[in-house]
């Protein structure tokens, strides 16, 4: 992930964020700004009363039960607490011809601001984005904005095989993945394989799928260090190793120039069926830093990849590089 135990400022509100396990997670943040806030929380019966606020709203009779304190010391703290409005009152009730009030954080975090040193959000991520795979994917952005189209089969019947792609999908998955390295452009950016003239439609393309089933990788094909070859059924052939593949659980990555405009990119990732091409696409989205092991900036390159059901509930989930 991109960010990591990270502060988010917005314009109206504070969040602190953190990533854990892959997953993107914020709370919201109170800064003390002042000094004299810092010196309230730092006693060890508010800090208890925080913890317990930060839970649920409690009375300060509540917290005075479940902190075993007299009721006048936890009145005291409460409103210490309140004042430097590091808890507030969310409900009010009448009791015995008093008003009774029930508090709560008005966060569930609290950090410390030492300057007014801010970044703007892209710009966090640009630091903490993985440079390896940011120059990966360089010639598909432009000024942070993504500059590619993706190309996906047709569900359709179409092509000499009459096919219709069982892999389209899979391109949510990438899309998911480029969102934490560009932004979307006002363009759409997929279109399907039949509506592509790789011929006349400049511009790098994200192709998702085998040539059975996307026309345009069918194509470029011959542009490929890792080729598809047809003979009984569908399989690979290194052009660096000689080396050949059948299982239909491999697939490419390739990165190569557009045959037909040089200074574009297309990014080819495809297998010899669809579990092959859900192979290559774990191996880009969850397995990259595998994936750059192998991976060397030279105007064409592939790689091949073999996907496995590890936890043996008939699904790939893992993945293995070849070559």
């Amino acid at each position: 992930m991109f960010i990591n135990n990270s502060i988010l400022f917005t314009s109206v509100k504070t969040y602190i964020m953190k990533e854990e396990q892959g997953k993107f997670m914020y709370a919201p943040l109170r800064i003390l700004e002042r000094p004299s806030m810092i010196k309230i929380v730092d006693n060890s019966v508010r800090m208890e009363i925080i913890k317990l606020l930060s839970e649920k709203a409690m009375y300060p009779a509540e917290i005075a039960k479940k902190l075993k304190l007299h009721e006048q010391i936890v009145y005291y703290h409460v409103k210490q607490l309140a004042n430097a409005d590091i808890i507030s009152v969310v409900e009010k009730k009448e009791v015995r011809g008093t008003i009774a009030k029930k508090f709560s954080t008005t966060a569930t975090s609290f950090g410390i601001r030492l300057s007014d040193d801010w970044h703007e959000m892209e710009n966090i991520l640009s630091s903490e984005t993985d440079d390896g795979m940011a120059k990966f994917l360089a010639p598909f952005i432009d000024n942070g904005i993504f500059s590619g189209k993706f190309v996906v089969g047709s569900p359709d019947p179409h092509g000499p095989y009459k096919a219709r792609a069982r892999d389209s999908h899979y391109a949510i998955d990438l899309s998911l993945f480029l969102g934490k390295y560009a932004s979307l452009p006002k363009d759409f950016i997929v279109s399907l394989d039949v509506d592509v003239n790789i011929e006349t439609d400049k511009g790098c393309l994200v192709l998702v799928g085998g040539p059975a089933t996307n026309l345009v990788v069918a194509s470029v094909n011959a542009s490929l260090p890792v080729k598809f070859m047809e003979g009984k059924g569908w399989g690979l052939h290194s052009d660096r190793t000689g080396k050949k593949y059948s299982d239909e659980a491999i697939g490419i990555i390739a990165k190569v120039p557009n045959p037909h405009f040089p200074d574009m990119s297309l990014l080819v990732i495809a297998g010899i069926s669809s579990p092959g091409t859900k192979s290559a696409v774990l191996a880009l989205t969850r397995y990259n830093k595998l994936l750059l092991k192998s991976y060397k900036d030279q105007p064409s390159w592939a790689t091949v990849v073999h996907g496995f059901d590890v936890d043996g509930d008939g699904k790939i989930d893992s993945v293995e590089i070849l070559e």
